[in-house]
């Protein structure tokens, strides 16, 4: 494969996962808030999220995969996976690389959500709110379609999705911890009957 080959799969593969990533942080947020999506059932939203969370790590691969075979950056395996080692953009690239490290740690304790629990498995899953803009920075200060026009879209268009999302999720806790408990139990007796 030659390297132009490589540094356009390179480029596509990290649009895709801009995508792709924040779709599945959006379903996590609806999944949370016990959204149903037109169409689809509560445990559809689930099994979207938890889909397209594989599909998305999919592309990651192969995104990570073509930067380290393209030879016109000398990118390693290590660079990859241990971050800001690289002599190539040390910053960005181990920007990429912290969002790699929490990324596989989510997909680890997901794989292993019966066997350390729930309430684990629950903190250690934050690590995905995290994950996701580290890896947006990464991709802004390493990519070479950083600035163009349809690049600034797509990276303006995830952001809001992301932050307009999160301050409904925000706003739902907040709801809810102002519930007293007297509240809580009219509400759970109203709905038995």
């Amino acid at each position: 494969m030659s390297s132009e080959i490589l540094w356009y799969a390179n480029r596509a593969t990290g649009a895709v996962c801009l995508v792709l990533f924040t779709v599945v942080v959006l379903l996590g947020i609806a999944v949370r808030l016990r959204t149903r999506l037109p169409g689809l059932p509560r445990f559809g939203t689930v099994a979207l999220h938890r889909g397209l969370s594989l599909s998305a790590t999919a592309f990651l691969a192969v995104h990570i995969a073509m930067a380290v075979l393209d030879g016109y950056v000398d990118i390693t395996v290590l660079d990859a996976v241990v971050p800001f080692v690289s002599a190539y953009e040390p910053l960005w690239l181990g920007l990429g690389t912290v969002a790699l490290d929490l990324l596989l740690a989510v997909l680890v304790t997901s794989l292993l959500r019966e066997r350390i629990g729930h309430r684990t498995w629950r903190a250690l899953h934050w690590l995905a709110y995290v994950s996701w803009p580290v890896a947006l920075i990464h991709g802004i200060g390493i990519g070479t379609d950083t600035g163009t026009d349809w690049m600034t879209w797509l990276t303006v268009s995830c952001v809001a999705a992301v932050v307009a999302a999160s301050g409904i999720r925000l706003a739902h806790s907040a709801r809810a911890s102002r519930r007293t408990p007297a509240a809580l139990l009219r509400t759970a007796e109203g709905a038995r009957t």
